[in-house]
């Protein structure tokens, strides 16, 4: 057994611990306030300067926003979107030495509909933001959830990307000095300084602010049903991100935004990958969780925040005062099983408390993705993106693949074996509906043979009006997509908007088969010769 005495008690009584008590690494002349991690200790002063410049460092790194973009920045409340607004609020002061030069606004999300919150805890949450928003002087919106169920199905279209400017480092050259040329055409006396204070006014000017509409009980009952009917918290949590995003996309484009800004720290973008491959969105990796993400064409979603982590955040709020509210979700209080992202969530925490290097690990592999498919544009068709994500959709492979295999497996363990009635003829493709008998021209109301009407053309089939046609929304949803549908009881509770965009490229498609016969294909048109642009 282990004695007090041995040889080994002496180190044990004197391990070293870490302490605060040296030098700032920057300026190596005040003590250290915070160790951010093994040898990276800060005072005040230069863990300010350090939390600013990377910000700064990220936004210029990339040069996606241009001088006068309206900018929406999406805050939630709590400590990573909080510390975002702080810092556009820093460059944007007339104190800092080199301003940012876009024109800010804010929105909030108010989701307390479908966490089961009460009205006066939600108008509690509102006026606590509502006060932090008023400090700042930007424009903000309050858009509640129930908000998505009046949403028009243009939302799920990809806008026109042709005001995008290239990403390039001289093309934003050009843009700065041709926003302040403008500037001084119109006003004579126009110079750089005043270009920033210009756009730091552009902010800064009283506009009508507040909830965008009012909803009803109805509205909310409506959106309790539609989170009731799906299983999971798993699917919940899924659904729940994508109508967020569906609301942000509208909001900006009904208010000229141009640019999103989401505050994912470092920590919650590692969460992210692994949940996200967990629910089979391999595929679209690098757009949900890098720097820019393009797929809705007009506006582009932005994460200036991916290099801080949940550390660092919480350090900078603490020591200097950044506002933030606590807003209860979905998953507050639950358990770690209860959903794939608060396992994965949990497993990344705990596993980071004993090995520092874990997030920034999973991180910096993050950074490596890209994806195999040329960038998404408008010229894509739409039948060609997911429903819901607006993603490329992964579903349209070879019949020899990993998808194919999986579908094959789950026909299987959801048939035993083929019924008294089954046939070689009816049995369904991999990864296709079940093929009915109407459309082998049988009649749905008789074993064989037609019905007189029936693929007649005198008014269709006769089952037609006993049953009416419904959706097959799988056919237009990724795989990851297909997995929340699939937890739902009734997909019937989906807004509205969502089933008149699918029927709708449902019809598009059905129309597309029919005259495909008389289509070229890509190949073939490109083929054909053109003289002074023209056939």
């Amino acid at each position: 057994m282990c004695q007090v005495d041995e040889e080994y008690n002496g180190q044990l009584e004197h391990r070293v611990t870490p302490r605060v008590s040296k030098k700032c690494v920057k300026c190596k002349e005040n003590t250290a306030v915070l160790i951010i991690r093994a040898g990276d200790a800060f005072c005040r002063g230069c863990f300010k300067e350090y939390f600013i410049h990377k910000f700064r460092a990220m936004l210029g790194k990339n040069r996606v926003i241009f001088p006068g973009e309206k900018v929406l920045l999406a805050v939630s409340g709590g400590p990573a979107s909080s510390s975002m607004l702080s810092q556009v609020q820093e460059g944007l002061s007339r104190d800092a030495p080199k301003k940012l030069r876009f024109v800010p606004g804010i929105i909030y999300i108010d989701e307390g509909g479908a966490s089961g919150q009460s009205m006066e805890e939600r108008e509690r949450a509102v006026a606590q933001l509502e006060s932090v928003f008023r400090a700042t002087n930007y424009h903000y919106h309050i858009v509640h959830l129930e908000q998505v169920l009046s949403l028009p199905s243009s939302v799920l279209e990809a806008g026109s990307s042709a005001t995008e400017k290239p990403q390039t480092g001289s093309s934003y050259k050009a843009a700065v000095d041709q926003f302040i040329q403008t500037k001084k055409n119109q006003h004579p006396d126009f110079s750089v300084e005043n270009a920033q204070s210009h756009l730091s006014s552009l902010s800064m000017q009283k506009v009508e602010n507040g909830v965008t509409s009012p909803i009803t009980p109805e509205h909310t009952q409506a959106l309790q049903r539609l989170f009731a009917s799906v299983r999971t918290l798993t699917a919940k949590e899924d659904l729940l991100y994508t109508l967020r995003q569906h609301l942000i996309l509208h909001t900006a484009r009904t208010q000229g935004y141009t640019k999103v800004m989401m505050g994912d720290s470092c920590s919650r973008l590692a969460i992210k990958l692994l949940s996200n491959i967990s629910l089979g969105r391999g595929a679209s990796l690098a757009t949900d969780t890098g720097f820019s993400d393009p797929r809705y064409g007009d506006v582009v979603i932005v994460r200036p925040m991916r290099d801080y982590s949940s550390k660092e955040i919480a350090y900078y709020n603490r020591m200097f005062d950044i506002p933030s509210v606590f807003i209860p979700g979905l998953d507050t209080k639950a358990q770690d099983k209860a959903s794939i992202q608060h396992l994965t969530e949990s497993f990344v925490t705990k596993l980071q408390t004993d090995f520092p290097s874990t997030v920034s690990t999973i991180y910096r592999t993050s950074e490596k993705l890209h994806t195999a498919c040329p960038p998404q544009n408008t010229n894509t068709q739409p039948f060609a993106k997911c429903l819901l994500c607006v993603c490329a959709l992964d579903t349209k492979l070879e019949e020899f693949s990993a998808y194919q295999a999986t579908l094959i497996s789950e026909q299987l363990s959801q048939r035993r074996g083929p019924g008294p009635g089954f046939t070689r003829g009816t049995e369904a493709a991999p990864g296709l509906p079940p093929v009915s008998s109407a459309s082998q021209g049988q009649c749905c109301s008789s074993g064989g043979g037609q019905h007189q009407g029936c693929m007649t053309g005198e008014g269709g089939c006769c089952s037609s009006a006993k049953e009416p046609e419904t959706v097959d929304l799988k056919s237009l949803l990724c795989y990851s997509c297909r997995l929340t549908i699939k937890d739902m009881t009734a997909e019937d509770a989906l807004p509205q908007y969502i089933l008149s965009e699918a029927e709708r490229r449902k019809r598009r498609s059905q129309m597309r088969e029919e005259i495909s016969e008389f289509l070229l294909d890509e190949e073939e048109d490109e083929a054909i010769p053109r003289v002074n642009g023209s056939l």
